[in-house]
């Protein structure tokens, strides 16, 4: 079976991702996988095409030059902010056919785009589709896979509809014209993420998956497999940095290292952390030091995320599916990763919360760990939804390289409702059992030196720190997992069955009340 390479990129308002994994029939091994701090990126799409493409040329030529490669062209996740949703139907004549097809539901899938009328088409594009529901004109309520080969005269649909600005996706080819990089595909993120983070239990159940990025936040609502409700606000990361900025008066790069090294939020539950206090250092000698307590910092975390929580709470109650969740929330993205995050969003929705970390036991990944978190979620999706649409190579080996080889630029926006082959790791509907753990606890936080944020100083050290203080923090998880697991094992030993003493009660309570009688 012929080998190819399949190239996904991730443009995010706080940093850019680029994945390269090589494909051999149905074995995905990624072999390469990166992240830069991004530029030009606003609430999710492209702003400035000119300072985009430089992380992301950076990236390009490491990936090239490491893997001796030349990549021509790539998937790409379209913006998730600035899109609504509206609702679309589709009918079509099929009294020529036996019965109803793969063929006829694609064809009326693509009928529903079409036609559908844009307010604006010179402003607005249609992101993608998602079929809710299909009729035979006698029989409703079909899902895709249940309505292919049933005999009928007409087959019906009905659509969610997804549209976004033009400008967006023109901005978005204009960067990778830049970069002489071809667009293989444009992908609608949402969907994607979602079937690189939930399981098909989770998805068939009903689940919200909260994308809790740097720029923005989204939901998506599941239930019977299919997507029923979308939306996004411009708020994520971003705005919990830009408020310990604004709070502290320090600079942007110096607020989002305090925030990865002590972001927290519930500041009641803190314990003993609760008490430190943070030395920044002015560098200057006529101005004074700053102090800021991890209690207010958490308390200024916490007050934003509530926000960004009750607006996401909101949508999954407009979706019409808040009492169908019985799978609650999955948290996904950068926000995610806050200690106490999951917790608190579990004491505000009564939700029963999980990190959404990647479904990385779908591919190999040796000497790629950066895949395993939730920062990775959009690219691995990228890449599975790749390898169902067959996307051609993305790439030329040194020796098939030559003189004027060419390359299409800014392919045209599409999306069809396809399903990812689901293999490989075995769902779990018991939230909180992830291997990564649920967020992180207080043990878990970098003992940084308060001394140590000086403005000028911490620029300097804080990704070689930070990233010391990640694989602290690995080692940390692992072994506290570790002793969790023996604990739970014994006491398991001493507790009686639960579901045999209930059964015994009740069957007590029942020979007492008809000896009574």
């Amino acid at each position: 079976m012929n080998e190819k390479h399949i190239v996904a990129i991730d443009l995010g308002s706080y940093k850019v991702a680029l994945l390269v994994a090589k494909i051999n029939g149905d074995d995905i091994q990624v072999i390469y996988y990166k992240e830069a701090r991004s530029e030009g990126i606003r609430n999710s799409y492209v702003f400035n095409s000119m300072k985009v493409t430089k992380p992301l040329q950076e990236l390009i030529e490491d990936a090239e030059s490491e893997l001796n490669i030349k990549i021509t062209q790539a998937v790409v996740g379209m913006p998730k902010y600035n899109v609504y949703q509206e609702t679309s139907k589709a009918c079509m004549d099929i009294r020529d056919e036996d019965c109803i097809t793969e063929e006829n539901v694609n064809t009326l899938k693509t009928e529903a785009l079409d036609s559908y009328p844009l307010e604006h088409p010179d402003k607005e594009v249609l992101y993608g589709a998602v079929a809710q529901s299909f009729s035979t004109g006698e029989d409703f309520q079909f899902v895709e896979n249940q309505i292919i080969g049933i005999p009928s005269d007409i087959l019906e649909g009905n659509f969610k509809v997804f549209i976004g600005k033009k400008s967006s996706l023109r901005a978005l080819d204009v960067a990778f014209n830049n970069l002489k990089i071809g667009i293989a595909k444009k992908y609608f993120t949402p969907e994607v993420l979602a079937k690189a983070v939930l399981t098909p239990s989770e998805m068939e159940n009903g689940v919200a998956l909260i994308d809790f990025g740097g720029g923005s936040t989204s939901v998506s609502v599941y239930y019977g497999s299919i997507m029923r409700h979308y939306a996004s606000i411009p708020f994520g990361g971003m705005s919990v940095t830009t408020d310990i900025r604004n709070e502290s008066m320090i600079s942007d790069s110096l607020a989002e290292n305090i925030k990865l090294a002590y972001g927290a939020c519930m500041p009641d539950k803190l314990q003993t952390l609760s008490e430190k206090v943070i030395q920044i250092n002015s560098g200057n000698g006529t101005i004074p030091n700053k102090q800021l307590p991890v209690k207010y910092l958490s308390e200024i975390i916490t007050y934003r995320v509530k926000e960004i929580t009750e607006a996401m709470l909101y949508e999954i109650e407009q979706s019409g599916f808040a009492d169908n969740m019985r799978n609650g929330i999955v948290l996904t993205g950068g926000g995610a990763n806050l200690t106490n995050c999951a917790g608190y969003i579990k004491e505000l929705s009564g939700y029963n919360v999980r990190h959404g970390y990647p479904r990385y036991q779908l591919v190999s990944h040796t000497g790629c760990d950066g895949i395993r978190e939730t920062n990775a979620a959009v690219c691995l999706g990228l890449l599975l939804a790749a390898k169902n649409d067959k996307i051609a190579d993305c790439v030329q080996g040194e020796t098939m390289l030559h003189v004027g080889a060419t390359v299409t630029f800014g392919h045209d926006a599409s999306i069809e409702d396809t399903d990812s082959t689901e293999n490989g790791r075995t769902g779990t509907d018991t939230p909180d059992t992830d291997t990564h753990g649920q967020g992180r606890t207080e043990n878990e936080i970098p003992d940084m030196n308060p001394e140590l944020f000086a403005d000028d100083e911490i620029e300097k050290k804080s990704e070689e720190d930070l990233k010391a203080e990640k694989e602290k923090k690995k080692e940390e998880e692992k072994r506290r997992k570790e002793e969790e697991k023996k604990r739970k094992e014994e006491e398991k030993k001493k507790k009686p069955n639960v579901i045999w003493t209930t059964f015994n009660k009740v069957c007590r309570t029942l020979f007492e009340e008809d000896t009574k009688i």
